[in-house]
């Protein structure tokens, strides 16, 4: 006997009602794909490339409301947020893996058909960048010519990075730290040693400072994905096109390579070396 899930109790017909599909705006979604080439693998580099903005976008999402919870002093909310951010990078990781699938000569087929453009100009990674610390108003420059864009990050550059306030946190707590970090950073965070003192006393004493050191484990969790992220972005490309240079006009994988220097929570490296 053929199954009829309508036997069940499944809702068969839509007329009227909203449907998965219009839910979620499916059809606008899959519409967005426009492959300028008749190459194959163009469209795995177009949905690998949107699929990301939209985990960016629910990263963003979920880093904002964790620094909005740390700042009312709510942690653990923010402990799920944070952990949640940990998730979707590792999903922005996986992605990496179906990417590399794509050969030179693949990509080659229809690599000038992209023009000046480049994932260097994605406004969301900015985004994530200048959210987790890493700020530098030389980045805005890229994203000029969209009036809104800039006035995002200006106004993300203005606001306390998710490091500040887990620092502003610590004060709160009864650690003394300098006014400097503190401070709204408007350039890239650098190690402070009365940062790393005390994350050395938090370390040496979990059990007085727990909630501490459970925030510190979730920022390096955060960041250990970041550069996988980042290292991972890299080797691709290195796969690829080796080293040629990009298509928005950076140095490729030597630039790729100088980002896996920046370090976003400094001190919580530095600490390890203490202990």
């Amino acid at each position: 006997m053929t199954y009829n899930p309508a036997n069940d109790g499944a809702q068969m017909d839509f007329n009227g009602r909203m449907s998965y599909g219009e839910y979620l705006h499916i059809d606008e979604i899959l519409a967005q794909q426009h492959p300028l080439s008749t190459a194959h693998d163009e469209m795995l580099f177009i949905i690998q490339h949107q699929t990301s903005e939209l985990w960016m976008k629910l990263l963003l999402h979920e880093l904002g409301s964790a620094r909005g919870a740390i700042a009312q002093d709510n942690l653990p909310v923010a402990f799920k947020m944070m952990a949640r951010a940990s998730r979707i990078l590792e999903q922005l990781n996986n992605a990496w893996d179906v990417l590399r699938t794509m050969t030179p000569s693949d990509y080659t087929k229809f690599r000038d058909t992209l023009g000046q453009s480049s994932g260097f100009q994605s406004l969301q990674y900015r985004m994530i960048e200048f959210a987790l610390g890493n700020r530098n108003a030389a980045m805005i420059k890229p994203h000029a010519h969209l009036a809104d864009a800039s006035a995002i990050l200006e106004t993300e550059m203005q606001t306390p990075s998710l490091y500040t306030e887990v620092l502003r946190y610590a004060t709160r707590q009864g650690f003394n730290l300098p006014d400097a970090a503190l401070d709204v950073q408007t350039t890239p965070h650098e190690a402070i040693p009365e940062i790393t003192a005390m994350w050395q006393k938090i370390y040496a004493d979990t059990g007085n400072h727990w909630t501490l050191y459970e925030l510190a484990e979730k920022l390096v969790d955060i960041e250990d994905y970041f550069r996988r992220w980042r290292f991972n972005h890299l080797t691709t490309v290195q796969r690829i096109i080796g080293f040629k240079r990009g298509t928005g006009g950076t140095s490729g994988v030597h630039y790729l390579q100088r980002m896996l220097g920046v370090e976003l929570f400094p001190e919580l490296w530095n600490v390890r070396t203490e202990l």
